[in-house]
């Protein structure tokens, strides 16, 4: 069954603050193959005018999915998780994430098609630091697969 459209342009409520750590971004650089030197070492950070460490561009990724969660499991929203794949995902960075950031992320629906008997959600999450400071935009696309044989 189609998802409904009213829920375009719905927003969900600020998550609790993230801090991120050192320790953190060091992982995942690792994990995902980044060598670069600014992930790990404060002096090279800072070599390039950071504060502090910063993370890989795709690190916020793990804070915005978490957010998504508040809409994926939307009892009004109806969507079928056992069904949903990852579409996409992009990002809209005003300044890189920093170790010591505390970000919060507030959700919005912003497109919800149907093609094919599949339901197509897409979720725009805005990332800010404490201060309210906009870091970055993450897009997230999920794909929630028709029933076999619908």
């Amino acid at each position: 069954m189609a998802l409904d459209q009213s829920f375009v342009g719905r927003n969900y409520p600020p998550t609790a603050p993230y801090e991120v750590g050192r320790e953190k971004i060091r992982e995942f650089a690792e994990a995902v193959g980044d060598a670069n030197p600014a992930y790990v070492d404060r002096a090279a950070a800072r070599k390039l005018g950071h504060p502090d460490v910063i993370a890989p561009p795709t690190f916020v990724f793990a804070i915005t999915f978490k957010a998504a969660g508040e809409v994926i499991h939307d009892p009004e929203l109806g969507l079928d998780y056992s069904r949903v794949v990852h579409g996409d995902q992009r990002f809209a960075y005003t300044r890189p994430v920093c170790a010591g950031d505390r970000l919060t992320v507030t959700s919005t629906i912003e497109n919800i098609k149907s093609m094919a008997g599949n339901d197509i959600i897409d979720v725009r999450g805005e990332v800010h630091d404490e201060a309210g400071d906009h870091v970055v935009t993450a897009w997230t696309k999920l794909v929630s697969r028709a029933a076999q044989g619908a």
